[in-house]
């Protein structure tokens, strides 16, 4: 059975800016935004300028400046740079 949940970490210079479980994350991409849900494929991909939302029952936003994403076995790592 998957999991319904994901985990995301994100990582700034200045250190760990947010870990916890996830039900849907928001990305910007550095091409177009995108999202990723449970059992989402394995990808990195450089994130652009925007938000980072993360939802699990509330949404939580983060503004960044840019970084890179890595989504494998439902985690994600995000390192950025914040504003």
């Amino acid at each position: 059975m998957k999991t319904k949940t994901l985990t995301i970490r994100i990582l700034t210079p200045e250190g760990t800016l947010h870990e916890g479980a996830a039900t849907a994350v928001f990305l910007p991409g550095s091409v177009s935004p995108f999202e990723v849900l449970p059992g989402h494929a394995p990808i990195i991909s450089a994130l652009g300028a925007g938000e980072i939302r993360v939802v699990d029952g509330e949404e939580r936003r983060f503004a960044i400046r840019g970084g890179v994403v890595r989504v494998r076995d439902n985690e994600i790592e995000a390192c950025v740079e914040t504003v």
